[in-house]
Parts: structure tokens; sequence; C-alpha cells
């Protein structure tokens, strides 16, 4: 999503929401929810830009700031299915650390300034906690992001045949998918708390692979070592096409706003 587009963007979804943020008596909390490459991260950047415009405190806040630690990653991993090593599915989240953090920004004081965790991707851990940034006052808005965020579980029906090479040869008989969709089951209260969702919506699947690989290229023109080439980008996406594809075809009916985005993340705001 281009930034001129995000901005804009911002506004509207500001505007659509502005009677009930000023009327809040804590946080109000914005779920923006989009799969990979949607622009959760730019319109978020925008929301936040936004509300200080208009006077208000206001931070951003992704599910991938709250990712289990790297070793405790690797711990589920043996101990429950290798397919864990890998970030990203339900279950791979830290989600007291991210609601505590919620409940604590709904306290917040100079006195009590609360540290909001990031996530260092290229090291695949958290930075410490001394280099979070911290917020010193109740902000009025917080915005949650995430891939999957607001997303149910399947039910076992769905959960029967594998839907990529993955799952048909690394999760042969559907520990690791079966295991993912019950803990998603610990998320829900979590959806209960958002005041409202806003979805970037994809057209379909395969253009969502296209843009995480776009972004991916972009690490490998400059030679990061972390890139990966396309054969390992093609597996690693595909850890997360069940959910993103259930995503794509459950969150509307769910989200008090969704934004079409065209093949080039081109969004429509709703009629």
């Amino acid at each position: 999503m281009e930034s001129n587009d995000a901005s804009t963007l911002a506004e509207r979804v500001l505007g659509r929401f502005a009677a009930a943020i000023g009327q809040a008596e804590g946080p109000f909390l914005l779920g923006i929810s989009g799969l990979q490459g949607s622009g959760k991260s730019t319109l978020g950047t925008e929301l936040i830009q936004a509300a200080a415009a208009r006077g208000w405190g206001a931070v951003t806040l992704s599910l991938d700031d709250a990712y289990l630690s790297r070793e405790e990653r690797l711990r589920l991993a043996r101990e429950v299915h290798p397919l864990l090593r890998t970030r990203g599915v339900p279950g791979t989240h830290d989600l007291a650390l991210l609601i505590s953090t919620l409940d604590a920004l709904a306290k917040a004081s100079p006195e009590r300034p609360v540290p909001v965790p990031r996530f260092d991707k290229g090291r695949d851990d958290r930075y410490g906690e001394a280099l979070w940034p911290t917020e010193a006052e109740v902000p009025k808005l917080v915005v949650l992001e995430g891939w999957c965020l607001g997303v149910e579980p399947q039910n076992e029906a769905a959960l029967a045949a594998p839907v990529n090479t993955l799952e048909r040869d690394e999760d042969a008989d559907g520990r690791w998918r079966q295991w993912v969709n019950a803990q998603l089951r610990g998320y829900l209260p979590l959806w209960r708390a958002l005041h409202a969702l806003v979805v970037l919506k994809a057209p379909g699947w395969d253009v969502v692979a296209r843009w995480r690989d776009e972004a991916e290229q972009s690490l490998r023109d400059r030679g990061e070592p972390r890139a990966m080439d396309a054969a390992a980008m093609a597996r690693f996406l595909q850890h997360y096409e069940r959910l993103s594809r259930h995503a794509l075809a459950t969150l509307p009916a769910k989200a008090d706003v969704v934004v079409f985005l065209d093949e080039q993340r081109n969004p429509s705001w709703p009629p």
C-alpha cells in the first residue's frame, strides 16, 4: 500500500470511529487484520500520525511483537512438532505478555511507564526489554495489527485434508495443524476485547504469496544473509496458507470495516 493511500485510509478509519474513540473511558482498541504484505504496518503508522494530529495519544502493537522467544519456540519444536520452529502461527505468541501490556497501557503514567515489546526478525528473537519503547500516559488509541487477527478456529472436518505439500509431507497425521487450531481458541478473548476490527482484504491467497515474495526480493537485492530464495519462501508461506485462506473466507463477515485491495494493493473504501 502506497503511503498516500495509507494516509487517506487512516483518516477515513479514524473518521469512522472518531466518536467512539472520543467517548471511550480507556484506550480504544482498534484491530487491523490483513494477510502478509497487505500494508498493516504502513496503515498502523499512518493511524498513529493521524491520531496525533487530532491530539490523541496513540500506540501501535503487532502480534509479531509478542512472539515467544526463540528458545521457547525451539522447545515447542522439540516437544510438540518440528514445524513450530517457524514463528507466526497461533501458539507461537506470548499471549500473556500481549494481554498484560494492553492492560498496563490502560494504567500508564510517568510513575509507571509501560514497556511495549518489540521483536527483532533479523535475530528471530525479541529485543532486550531495555530496547523496548515505553509509554508514560494512557493512550486514547491502541492499534493492534496481525495477519491472523480475528480468525476463529476451523472445525475438525476442515482439518482433515492437507492444503499444500508442507502439510502433506511434514504434517501427514495432522498433528501440527490440529495443535495450532486448538491454540487459536486461546486468542478468542483477545479478539472479543477489540472495540472495532478493520480487515484489509486481499483478492486471494496467490497474490498474497506474491506480495510477500516481493518484500523478500528487496532483501535479496541488498544481499541480506537472512533473505530466502524462491524455494525457501514458497515453503515458508505454506505454514500460513491454511489460516490465510480461512481468514479470506470468514473475516469480512466479522469486520466493522472491510477495505478491499486490488492486486497492486490499492485500497477501495466501502460505500
